[in-house]
């Protein structure tokens, strides 16, 4: 005979069991979500030193890494605080293009010292973000359209400014500033450090920050909500336009010169970059720290897949690949915590 007491006890205990099991499944799942990319991080520098310790195995590798992939950071940032808001910038990298070519041309060609003509090649590309967000806002043109129709232009004016030709002869008191290094870390990457610091504080501390996350989930109800929603579509592309003149000018410090096509081979990598670290340590959201996290997993591929001496064509299908595969964890991701926890 069963013991209808202890088949009752069991009954009882038995949902409160499950449940416990499925909240640590939760924080399971929660953890890898956030944190999982570190993981694979390790399992490709493991890979790529197993088969080529000598090269990639480095102090020089590791600092190559952070340099020349600090611009990069710089531009995803710039890109995420579009995407916060719910608008797309196409226009960022050409923006950079933009910034980086003024800065030489006025520079090197032009004569005009060095402190004034990295302030002309941010400040265009603030002009050139507040151009994208009045056409947004005054005239109605969605982002996607404004800003596709501003990378051709500026892609146009680059090639008129240079001839289609790299600009070199930068003063070497802006390759300084942007390629030296402080205990074997380089600058650039201190700058792009910093900005990851602010943009995280303002987007996760400050009203501001809620403002711009308020107005991508929500445009009508922002509104509703007494938010200055135009205000705040137009900030975002300002800041994202000024972000990208920053990188534009480094670039230019970096390399020692401008390229005229650098646009053209950055839009895809910041993209990449930025929903890939929309997938991690804050997942659904566009995050600082995520964006500099998947800046540098995705360069550590390339440079060691660079090292294994694999074709140009096969960097761009890495990019396209992460790019398509960080959106589709970014939508599993957002109806899972719009789902809620499992019951």
């Amino acid at each position: 005979m069963t013991n209808p007491g202890k088949t009752l006890a069991a009954d009882e205990q038995a949902p409160g069991s499950r449940a416990a099991a499925r909240a640590r499944m939760d924080r399971a799942i929660n953890i890898a979500e956030r944190y999982g990319i570190f993981a694979a991080w390790i399992v490709v520098i493991v890979v790529f030193g197993v088969i080529e310790p000598s090269t990639f195995l480095t102090v020089a590798t590791v600092r190559n890494i952070l340099g020349s992939d600090a611009v990069l950071v710089i531009l995803g940032l710039g890109l995420i605080l579009p995407l916060t808001a719910g608008e797309y910038d196409l226009s960022i990298a050409s923006i950079l293009a933009l910034s980086s070519v003024a800065t030489a041309v006025l520079n090197a060609n032009d004569g005009v010292p060095i402190v004034l003509a990295v302030i002309i090649g941010i400040a265009l590309g603030a002009f050139t973000g507040l151009v994208n967000g009045v056409l947004m806002v005054y005239f109605g043109i969605e982002s996607l359209i404004v800003t596709l129709g501003m990378s051709t232009v500026l892609a146009g004016l680059v090639l008129w400014m240079t001839n289609a030709l790299t600009i070199s002869g930068v003063s070497i008191g802006l390759v300084n500033a942007a390629d030296h290094t402080i205990g074997g870390i380089p600058l650039v990457f201190v700058y792009a450090l910093m900005i990851t610091i602010v943009l995280w504080y303002v987007l996760h501390y400050l009203p501001a920050g809620r403002r711009i996350l308020f107005v991508g989930r929500g445009r009508e109800v922002a509104r509703l909500s007494g938010v200055r929603v135009d205000r705040v579509r137009l900030g975002v592309m300002v800041t994202a336009g000024l972000l990208a003149g920053v990188a534009g000018v480094l670039y230019t410090g970096v390399s020692g010169s401008a390229n005229p096509t650098a646009g053209a081979t950055l839009l895809l990598p910041a993209f990449a970059s930025a929903f890939l670290g929309s997938t991690i340590i804050t997942p659904g959201r566009f995050n600082a720290w995520g964006t500099i996290v998947a800046v540098y997993f995705l360069a550590t591929g390339t440079t060691g897949l660079e090292l294994l001496g694999v074709s140009a064509w096969v960097e761009q299908l890495f990019y396209g690949a992460a790019l398509i595969g960080a959106v589709i964890i970014r939508q599993l991701v957002r109806r899972r915590i719009t789902a809620g926890p499992r019951r």
